[in-house]
C-alpha cells in the first residue's frame, strides 16, 4: 500500500542521508543536462523522476546492464546469461527471446534498439546515461511503458583530447579502452575509441569445463565525425562496431547441491559465442526560421550465434542454440520552436526491421548437417503427433522464425507557462504497428527424417499471423517553481509495450494463431514530485507514484507431460488481466566539504498482480493473484561517498565507495518461494591516486560482499537460473592528454 511504501521510505531516508542520486555526483548547484526528452534540459526541470549517471558512476560499467549497480527501483534481468531487460519501478516482462523489446526503452544516442539482445553489448567511451522512470509514451513512444534507459556517447571535441587505460583483475581479467578526439580540419571534428575485454570465467563449473562458467572476450570499436555545413546547419555521422566471441555461461539447475558462484554441466552443452553487433547514423541539427530541426537517420544490426547447457545438470539432457540475423532501419524528423510563455515539439517517427531465428535443441553431440543429437531430447518425442514419419526415435527440435515489423507515429509536446511560476505541459503519440510473422516447427529423428511437430494432433506447426494496431498515448504535467531553485510537479503518463509472436518451441498450429499471440499492454501512470536545493550543499528529490498496468506481459510456465511419463516445464509470452505499481522515492547528495560527498536513493515499492478466473479455471487465478510482480524489490536504496584529498605537486587521491541493497524478489509471475531471490546486498570500491601529468592509477573492487545471486530463471527440468559473477579485484591504469 502507498502508507507502507512512504512509511519505509521515512526510515530509508535515515540510511540514506542525501540519498544522492547519481544525477548530483557534482556540485549540487551545477547543471544536469538532459536530452531524452528531445531537447537539452536540467534535470532537475523535467516534471518526472530523471537519474543522470555521468564520470565516475560509468568506470565500472562493463555491459550497459551494469548501470543498475546506480539506481534504486531499477533492476536488470540478465536472460539467456546474456540478454537484458531493464525492470523500472517492478515492471517490464522477463523475456529471453527477441521478437519484442523490453517495458524499459533503451536508445543509444537516441537511436532506438528494438530488441533485448542488443542491450548485451559492449559499453565503452559513455557520456553520460540517463534514466527516465515512468512511462514515456509521448515522445519516445512505444515500448517504454515502465521507463527509458538512454544511453550518450562522448561527442568529437574541439580541443584535442585523448586517454588511454589498462586493466588487470581476477579471472585473468584484461581491459584495454582508448579513445582520441579533436578537430581534424576547418569545420571538422572526429573522434574513435575502442575497447577490448578478455575474462576467464568467474562461476566455477564442478561438472565439466571451465568454460562454461562463462568466457568474456568482446572487442567494440566506435567512430564519428561532426561536420559543420553552416553557420546553423551541423551533421553528425557515427558508426559502432562490437564482437563477442567468448562462451556464453551456463545455468544453476536447482536440483543440483553446490557452492555459491559453483554450476556443473558436462562438456556437450559448452559452445563457442559468435555474436556481432553494428550500426551507423547521421543526424543532422539545424536552425530553420524560429525552429531547431533536428533529423537522425540510423540503421541497427545484429547476426547471433550462440547456446549453453539448456538442463544446467552434468548429464547429457539438453542443449540449444540461438541462430538469429536482425536488421532495423529508422528516421525520426522533430522541430521545436518556442514563443513568449510557451513552446512546441512536433515530431514523426518511422522504422522497419527484419528479424529471423533458427531455435535448436538437442542431446550431447550435435551432427551439424542432420541436426541430430548422439542422444535423445526428452521433449522431442511429444511433438510427434498421432502419424510419426519415421519409425526411428524424435530426437531434436528446430523451430524457424521470420518476423518484419513496420512503425510510424506522429507525436507533440507542448509547454505553456500559466504564469511566471507554472509550467503546463501537454503531448500525445499516434502510432501505428504492423507485425507480420511466419515459422515453422519440426522434430528431427534420428534417421535424419525431418517432419513438421503437431503436439495433440490440432494441427501442423506452419503457420503466419499479422498484428496491425493503432494506438494514442499522452501525457500531461504541471510544474510550480516554488523558489529558483525548487519546483514541484504532477504528472501523468501513458504508455504500452507491443504485442506479438512467440518465437521459440512450436509445438503446433495454435502457435501462429491468435490465441498462440501475446497482446500489448498498457500502463497509466500518476506521480507527484519535488526537486530542490536546501541551502548550498544539499540537494533532494522525492516522489510518488500510482501506476495501473492492464495485460501486462509475462513469462508462463506450464507443465508438459511426456510419452514415457514424468514432465518438463514449457513457457511462452502471454498476458495477464492487470497489475497495480505503487510506490515512493527519493533521492538526494550532500556535499558539506570541499571534496567530500555522500548520497544516495531510495524506491519503496507495492506491485500486485490482479488475476481473475478465466477460460482456465480458478487454478490460474489462485496461481497468480496477489503475487507481486517479477523483479519487484519492495525496497531498493543506493549510497555512495568519496572523498578527495589534494596532496603536493598537483596530486590527487580519492576513495569511493557505493552499495546497492535489493529486498527480496522472486523470478516470475508465479511468486513460488523455489524461485525467489533473496535480499541482495552490492559493494564496490576503488582507490585512486591522480599524477599531475595526467596519469591516474587505481585499485578496485567489485561485488565486495561476494553475493551469489540469480540474474533470472526458467523452469525446465527443475529450475535453472543464471548466476552473478563473484567478487572481483583489480588495478587499472589511465593516462589521459
Amino acid at each position: 500500500m502507498m502508507t507502507q511504501a512512504v512509511g519505509i521510505l521515512r526510515v530509508g531516508l535515515v540510511a540514506a542521508i542525501g540519498a544522492g542520486a547519481p544525477a548530483f555526483a557534482q556540485d549540487a548547484r551545477d547543471t544536469i543536462v538532459v536530452t531524452a526528452t528531445r531537447q537539452a534540459e536540467d534535470a532537475r526541470d523535467v516534471p518526472q523522476s530523471v537519474v543522470v549517471l555521468s564520470g565516475r558512476d560509468l568506470s565500472s560499467v562493463d555491459g550497459i546492464e551494469d548501470v543498475v549497480q546506480r539506481l534504486a527501483g531499477v533492476q536488470a534481468a540478465i536472460s539467456n546469461g546474456s540478454q537484458t531487460t531493464f525492470q523500472i519501478r517492478g515492471m517490464g516482462a522477463v523475456d529471453h527471446q527477441a521478437l519484442t523489446p523490453s517495458a524499459a526503452a533503451v536508445h543509444v544516442d537516441g537511436v532506438f534498439l528494438a530488441t533485448n539482445v542488443q542491450a548485451s553489448m559492449l559499453a565503452y567511451d559513455l557520456a553520460r546515461v540517463e534514466v527516465l522512470k515512468g512511462p514515456q509514451g509521448a515522445v519516445q513512444g512505444r515500448n517504454a511503458s515502465s521507463g527509458s534507459v538512454n544511453f550518450i556517447t562522448a561527442r568529437p571535441t574541439d580541443e584535442a583530447e585523448s586517454y588511454a587505460e589498462l586493466s588487470y583483475g581476477s579471472f585473468d581479467r584484461w581491459d584495454v579502452q582508448a579513445a582520441t578526439s579533436g578537430a581534424i580540419g576547418e569545420g571538422i571534428r572526429g573522434r574513435i575509441a575502442a575497447r577490448l575485454l578478455k575474462q576467464d570465467a568467474g562461476i566455477d563449473n564442478v561438472g565439466g569445463p571451465a568454460e562454461a562458467g562463462g568466457v568474456r572476450d568482446e572487442l567494440g570499436v566506435r567512430g564519428s565525425l561532426d561536420f559543420d555545413l553552416a553557420p546553423s546547419v551541423e551533421l553528425l555521422l557515427r558508426a559502432h562496431y562490437e564482437q563477442d566471441t567468448g562462451v556464453n555461461p551456463s545455468p544453476l539447475n536447482s536440483a543440483l547441491a553446490l557452492g555459491d558462484h559453483q554450476i556443473s554441466v558436462g562438456a556437450d552443452g559448452v559452445q563457442d559465442t559468435d555474436n556481432r553487433f553494428y550500426g551507423a547514423s547521421a543526424e543532422a541539427t539545424a536552425q530553420w526560421g524560429a525552429w531547431a530541426i533536428t533529423s537522425l537517420t540510423a540503421v541497427e544490426g545484429f547476426e547471433q550465434d550462440y547456446g549453453f547447457d539448456f538442463d544446467g545438470q552434468p548429464a547429457a539432457i539438453a542443449n540449444l542454440s540461438y541462430d538469429r540475423k536482425y536488421l532495423q532501419l529508422s528516421q525520426e524528423l522533430f522541430g521545436r520552436t518556442s514563443w513568449d510563455g510557451g513552446d512546441v515539439l512536433l515530431g514523426v517517427s518511422l522504422a522497419a526491421d527484419t528479424f529471423k531465428q533458427d531455435y535448436l535443441i538437442w542431446c550431447g553431440v550435435l551432427n551439424t548437417s542432420t541436426l541430430v543429437g548422439s542422444c535423445q531430447y526428452p521433449g522431442a518425442a511429444a511433438r510427434v503427433g498421432p502419424t510419426p514419419a519415421s519409425s526411428a526415435p524424435a530426437v531434436s527440435l528446430l523451430t524457424n522464425m521470420k518476423q518484419t515489423r513496420d512503425v510510424g507515429a506522429l507525436y507533440t509536446l507542448v509547454d505553456f507557462d500559466i504564469n511566471p511560476a507554472v509550467t503546463l505541459t501537454v503531448g500525445g503519440r499516434y502510432t501505428v504497428e504492423q507485425i507480420d510473422g511466419q515459422g515453422y516447427g519440426l522434430h528431427i529423428y534420428s534417421d535424419g527424417v525431418r517432419a513438421l511437430n503437431n503436439r495433440s494432433g490440432v494441427g501442423l506447426a506452419r503457420g503466419k499471423n499479422t498484428i496491425d494496431e493503432g494506438r494514442f498515448t499522452g501525457t500531461a504535467a504541471a510544474k510550480w517553481r516554488l523558489s529558483p531553485n525548487a519546483m514541484a510537479y504532477v504528472s501523468y503518463g501513458g504508455g504500452y509495450k507491443s504485442g506479438g509472436f512467440n518465437g521459440e518451441v512450436a509445438n503446433n498450429a495454435t502457435h501462429y494463431q491468435d490465441e498462440g499471440l501475446f497482446s500489448a499492454e498498457t500502463v497509466d501512470s500518476y506521480e507527484i514530485g519535488f526537486k530542490g536545493d536546501m541551502g548550498d550543499a544539499l540537494t533532494f528529490e522525492a516522489a510518488v507514484f500510482q501506476q495501473d498496468y492492464s495485460d501486462p506481459q509475462a513469462r508462463i510456465f506450464v507443465a508438459f507431460p511426456l510419452p514415457g511419463g514424468g514432465f518438463i516445464t514449457s513457457n511462452s509470452l502471454a498476458n495477464l488481466d492487470a497489475a497495480t505499481v505503487q510506490g515512493a522515492e527519493l533521492s538526494a547528495l550532500w556535499q558539506p566539504l570541499d571534496g567530500f560527498e555522500i548520497g544516495g536513493s531510495v524506491t519503496a515499492l507495492d506491485t500486485e498482480i490482479e488475476q481473475g478466473a478465466d477460460a482456465s479455471g480458478a487454478a490460474n487465478a489462485a496461481t497468480f493473484n496477489g503475487k507481486p510482480l517479477p523483479f519487484a524489490s519492495d525496497l531498493s536504496a543506493t549510497l555512495h561517498a568519496r572523498q578527495e584529498w589534494t596532496l603536493s605537486g598537483d596530486m590527487r587521491l580519492s576513495l569511493e565507495a557505493a552499495a546497492k541493497y535489493q529486498s527480496e524478489y522472486f523470478l516470475d509471475a508465479e511468486g513460488r518461494n523455489d524461485r525467489r531471490q533473496g535480499p541482495v546486498t552490492l559493494i564496490d570500491a576503488a582507490a585512486r591516486l591522480s599524477l599531475a601529468d595526467g596519469t591516474e592509477l587505481s585499485l578496485w573492487g567489485r561485488n565486495l560482499t561476494d553475493e551469489d545471486y540469480a540474474l533470472s530463471g526458467y523452469g525446465f527440468i527443475g529450475y535453472d537460473t543464471f548466476r552473478s559473477m563473484p567478487a572481483t579485484w583489480g588495478v587499472s591504469v589511465r593516462v589521459e592528454r
